[in-house]
């Protein structure tokens, strides 16, 4: 943590010295380093812009279209038909399970009854 607050120290001296030269540089010195700097100054304004718009392009070129959405929802109604008969047959196993349940109740009951009634 103490290493994190001298970089931090270390990067708000830098600036404050830097922003502290670019005045004197743009208003007291000479009329030639008045120019260097503007020259400077609007050099890097101006290929930030264009570099950024440039980035902008490139992945715009090299970036496949997307799909048509009638394709998305072809796709997610395939999807949901499978899934919709994959429920139904789970239901439907239940159903027997269920079933085969009742029955085999139905006969332990009646084989119950049956031994009941012998004795």
């Amino acid at each position: 943590m103490e290493k994190d607050r001298v970089i931090g120290a270390g990067i708000l001296v830098a600036s404050v010295l830097v922003i502290a030269g670019y005045l004197y540089g743009l208003f007291i010195a000479d009329e030639a380093i008045r120019v260097l700097l503007t020259r400077i100054t609007v050099f890097i304004a101006v290929a930030g812009v264009m570099g950024i718009l440039g980035w902008i392009g490139y992945t715009l070129m090299t970036t496949p279209p997307p799909k048509p959405i009638e394709e998305i929802e072809k796709e997610l109604e395939e999807e949901l038909k499978k899934l919709e008969e994959e429920v139904k047959e789970e239901e439907s196993k239940e159903k027997e399970e269920k079933s085969k349940e009742a029955k085999e109740e139905k006969a332990v009951e009646t084989s119950s009854e049956s031994s009941e009634k012998k004795a």
